[in-house]
């Protein structure tokens, strides 16, 4: 007995001598490590031929570092920390719109509701080319935007030009708190079925969801069925997740739990407050832009089984940042740990190999079982109910929206689309050859796969001087010349309901864009079949 108690004491004293060896070790390389970078950097800053900026120059080795481990790792820093509260909380002292360079200047593209800009009188295709008496001409996004940016009840003073009416002025701008709506849009999309859009999860998210379904309620006592749009949400805050989720199941349920390689991190989230409705039908709607806290959500709802999922596959973020201060009011934001939803699996659907994504195939993802015993698989996001096909925006709308002709086009035609009340109205835009006539005119340079390799390919050959092969490469290339015509016609409904979305959003806001989009809408329309089927539901929700 006092051999074995013995062994067994030497064992640990062993084991315990072990891990300060490999403690001592790893703080040993991270010592060293950091001496050599600081010593790196010394060197350089001292002896290299030209001037260097000691601020962008450590910035760049701060990026590198934290790149290599995943998208979401990342430093913030100083002049960063405004874009990062308004990612987290939706509001921010400014201006309140959304602002691109556009050739010289930085132009307004899309002002928020009540802010500012509106009550100034400004409108999208504004050019801010001065701003405190000072040319913005050639002047970067980032350097703009945090001169415009300020404490409220301050004022900025802008020369504007707007080119739509050949005009110039000066205007002095009192800034504000800018809060930017998360639920911008909610009604009935059929007699008895509402919608409600969900664009982020920043505060107040639960509560604004909440007051929208009690008004749909109140405008329709029968409604029989709700459809949550989380399409394009990518996240926010967790506290939120959990409270949209809250809305639909029962209290005291856990929902969340988040692991890490630190045990004593791991905690588990319940649903805290009083549901709304634990009973209407359902439907949440996600695609391959809704991520984290969105995700939380419909898999909540999937592996609860309390609705149906449509759409396409979720983007796949289960991993959990916290955010460090580092001083001198910059911070790093640090993935800590990864998300579990009830069923018990990760939400997260890709792996990192030295910071680039890398899917995981479904034969290599577990399954899990819902409440009710249906089959979902971890890691790849959440896999939709009802799948519809849906490959993303068309490449030649990506690059009209890229070269700003698409922006230049609405400008010509706003005018001609006035605001005809309060509240948004159909608008429908038939002048598909003017615009065609417009592209044509505009120095628009269509970059297709096909084009960039061919061109590649014809390089090839040259330096291979296969001149046979490359004779009938060429020959291909002048056929693909009449490409962006053809491009354009072949996506004309989508980009004839762009320009409608666009066109709506400059009259109402983004109450205005989401009411237009439900007009084209085919996902909608398979949401509402679904909903309008009690059987299919109820099957869909089945073993």
């Amino acid at each position: 007995m006092r051999i074995t108690k013995k062994l067994g004491l030497l064992t640990v004293l062993i084991v315990g001598m072990s891990a300060t060896t490999v403690n001592n070790d790893r703080l040993y390389e991270i010592s060293k490590n950091i001496e050599i970078f600081v010593n790196v950097y010394k060197e350089l800053n001292k002896n290299y031929v030209d001037d260097l900026d000691p601020t962008q120059l450590m910035r760049i080795g701060i990026d590198a570092m934290v790149e290599s481990l995943d998208p979401y790792t990342r430093y913030i820093s100083e002049s960063q920390v405004a874009s990062y509260r308004i990612n987290t909380e939706g509001r921010y002292q400014g201006i309140g719109a959304i602002v691109k360079k556009v050739g010289d200047y930085i132009t307004i593209i899309e002002p928020y509701q009540d802010s500012p800009v509106v009550k100034a009188g400004l409108q999208p295709g504004d050019q801010i080319v001065k701003v405190q008496g000072r040319s913005t001409k050639g002047k970067s996004l980032e350097e703009m935007t945090q001169v415009m940016r300020g404490v409220p009840g301050t004022t900025l003073q802008l020369g504007i030009n707007r080119p739509s009416e050949n005009k110039k002025f000066d205007i002095d701008l009192e800034r504000s708190q800018v809060s930017i709506n998360n639920v911008p849009y909610g009604g009935f999309v059929s007699d008895d079925i509402g919608y409600v859009v969900l664009t982020t999860f920043t505060a107040n998210a639960s509560k604004n969801i909440r007051t929208e379904i009690r008004k749909m309620k109140e405008e329709n006592p029968d409604m029989k069925g709700l459809i949550l749009d989380l399409r394009d949400n990518g996240g926010g805050l967790l506290k939120e997740a959990i409270g949209v989720s809250n809305i639909f199941v029962e209290q005291n349920l856990d929902v969340v739990s988040v692991k890490s390689k630190v045990q004593e991190r791991d905690v588990k989230y319940k649903t805290l407050g009083v549901p709304m409705d634990l009973e209407i039908p359902l439907v949440v709607m996600i695609n391959k832009k809704s991520a984290s806290a969105s995700e939380i959500v419909s898999g909540v709802i999937q592996d609860l089984d309390r609705g149906v999922i449509i759409g396409q596959r979720s983007f796949g973020k289960g991993l959990v940042q916290n955010t460090m201060n580092v001083g001198y009011n910059s911070r790093v934001k640090v993935t800590t740990s990864k998300y579990y939803i009830p069923s018990g699996r990760c939400i997260q659907g890709k792996e990192y190999d030295n910071g680039e994504p890398v899917d995981i195939p479904d034969d290599q993802r577990a399954q899990y079982k819902t409440l009710g015993g249906r089959t979902v698989l971890d890691g790849g996001g959440v896999t939709p109910d009802v799948k519809i096909p849906n490959d993303g925006t068309p490449q030649i709308i990506e690059q009209l929206d890229e070269q700003n002709i698409l922006f230049a086009y609405l400008n010509k035609i706003a005018s001609k689309f006035p605001a005809a009340g309060e509240e948004p109205e159909e608008i429908t835009f038939t002048d598909f050859a003017g615009f065609v006539s417009f592209v044509k005119a505009s120095d628009f340079e269509y970059e297709s796969k096909n084009s960039s390799i061919i061109a590649e390919l014809k390089e090839n050959l040259k330096k291979d001087k296969q001149l046979t092969l490359l004779s009938e490469v060429e020959a291909l290339d002048k056929k693909l010349d009449d490409e962006q015509n053809l491009a354009i016609e072949a996506n004309k409904e989508l980009i004839m309901s762009t320009i409608e979305e666009r066109l709506a959003a400059r009259q109402h806001y983004q109450k205005g864009k989401f009411f237009q989009r439900l007009k084209n809408d085919n996902e909608i329309v398979e949401a509402i079949s679904v909903l309008n089927d009690p059987g299919k539901y109820k099957k869909l929700l089945s073993k």
